[in-house]
């Protein structure tokens, strides 16, 4: 088992949108990850990262005036740093922006996985404002769509699973790999938010999120390492687990 944290960007906002109580004054520049996840028989991308079209204007790309707000920057795309030809599976922790923008790069015959409750919101008018989900990320892979309802083992052997940690989003999920590694995604933005409850201002059910986290911090309490969604003095790229 190997897996691998790639940058695949950059997007820069208020502190204090992404963490209940840092200031709206100050401006952060906030890491982007992909992650792939490597057996002898399976190549699992996990989360795709910008769309390269939105680097210059993200506005006009989406039609969306609150991306206003924000600074996209990418020198390398997921499609320069991972042979996706490759790839046997797609993992989606969510579908925001900074997540789902690369799907448009993928082979059309590759398998996506996604919760059904994030495939769902993604897809209905209220959900989809209320979640912050852009249709133009998703547009292209409706015939590569794998929905999963809940946890999921993804390779029927017990070394990778899928988890439901909904909040941020209506179908947010996590990634366990092995006994030692989490892929967070944004149930925190920061490694300190599984114990803080500092979210960003928005979700789809705090409460929800909150108990995510709590899941996440008993597993981490237990002995795994658990990765943050966009944590800026944690997520370093390069190899994570060699084995």
């Amino acid at each position: 088992m190997r897996v691998e944290m790639f940058n695949v960007g950059w997007f820069t906002s208020a502190a204090g949108i992404w963490r209940q109580g840092d200031e709206m004054e100050r401006q952060v520049r906030f890491p982007v990850p992909a992650y792939l996840i490597e057996t002898e028989s399976e190549r699992i991308l996990v989360d795709t990262g910008l769309a390269p079209a939105a680097i210059p204007d993200p506005v006009a790309h989406y039609g969306f005036e609150a991306l206003s707000a924000f600074g996209f920057e990418q020198e390398r795309s997921v499609a320069d740093q991972v042979d996706l030809d490759s790839l046997t599976k797609v993992v989606m922790t969510h579908l925001h922006f900074d997540h789902a923008g690369g799907l448009s790069l993928l082979p059309p015959s590759l398998p996506v996985y996604i919760q059904q409750r994030e495939w769902a919101a993604a897809h209905d008018l209220t959900a989809s404002r209320k979640n912050f989900l852009l249709a133009p990320d998703y547009a292209t892979i409706a015939d590569q769509v794998i929905v999963v309802d809940g946890d999921l083992d993804l390779l029927g052997d017990g070394s990778v699973e899928l988890l439901s940690t909904p909040g941020h989003t209506a179908g947010h999920q996590s990634v366990r790999v092995g006994e030692e590694l989490i892929i967070g995604g944004d149930v925190s933005h920061y490694a300190s938010g599984l114990d803080d409850h500092r979210f960003p201002v928005f979700a789809d059910d705090f409460e929800a999120q909150k108990a995510s986290a709590e899941r996440l911090r008993g597993l981490r309490d237990a002995g795994a390492t658990v990765r943050p969604g966009h944590d800026p003095e944690l997520l370093v790229p390069g190899p994570i687990v060699q084995a």
